[in-house]
């Protein structure tokens, strides 16, 4: 199952700012969260994606990647998601 626009998960549009992504997430969070929703048992799954989308959607860098490549660019390996780029390491 292809994953959802990380801008739908929290409920934004790909313009909103940091900040209105930050109060998205913090809302979600609340609400989804497993310890409020004990009888829905994908209450974690949704805390889990909704994490995710923040996780890239709060990160400057790793939101210009994801706005650029979607989540192809979002998926690691590239710079800026943890991958080998200049200045992390190597042959000296």
């Amino acid at each position: 199952m292809p994953k959802r626009d990380f801008y739908d998960v929290l409920g934004v549009p790909r313009g909103a700012s940091q900040e209105d992504l930050r109060k998205a997430y913090k809302n979600l969070a609340r609400r989804h969260h497993p310890d409020s929703n004990q009888q829905d048992p994908e209450a974690a799954k949704k805390l889990a994606e909704i994490t995710e989308a923040w996780e890239v959607l709060g990160d400057e860098q790793k939101r210009q990647q994801y706005d650029q490549f979607g989540h192809a660019g979002a998926g690691g390996g590239g710079p800026g998601f943890g991958g080998g780029g200049p200045g992390c390491g190597g042959a000296a």
